[in-house]
């Protein structure tokens, strides 16, 4: 559906269709890739465990049958760590502090700003120990 924009139409842009989680790293721009990167090296060593499988066309870790862990997220001039609000809501404190901006569910990290792995890592560990503790 077009959407007005200064009196014209805009129609937005699709998403394109991935076959699988390679398949999306190899979609990614040049300045998106090396952050995305590091984050599925991060998502896999946090968990070996977790599977990686494409669900609304991005890269998520899944435990068990069906407990998605976390989502890797790739946009215009950020990339975003996503989990569930519920969880992300006991997280949300530590993120702000670390001087990154949040939302309902994710930390926002923009491609010209180093990742805070650290931070990362810390977010991935507690919700593997959360998935552990509740199985969901």
């Amino acid at each position: 559906m077009p959407i007005g924009v200064g009196g014209g139409t805009l129609t937005p842009m699709p998403m394109p269709k991935r076959t699988d989680v390679d398949d999306y790293f190899r979609q990614l721009d040049d300045h998106q890739r090396p952050h995305l990167e590091v984050l599925r090296k991060l998502s896999i060593d946090a968990d070996p465990k977790a599977r990686e499988e494409l669900k609304w066309n991005l890269p998520v870790y899944v435990r068990g049958d069906k407990a998605n862990l976390w989502m890797l997220q790739n946009f215009k001039h950020h990339c975003s760590l996503r989990f569930s609000p519920p969880f992300f809501a006991t997280q949300k404190a530590a993120v702000e502090a670390a001087g990154y901006e949040s939302g309902a569910g994710f930390i926002k990290l923009p491609y010209d700003r180093a990742l805070p792995t650290e931070l990362l890592k810390a977010l991935m560990r507690a919700r593997i120990e959360d998935y552990e503790a509740t199985g969901s």
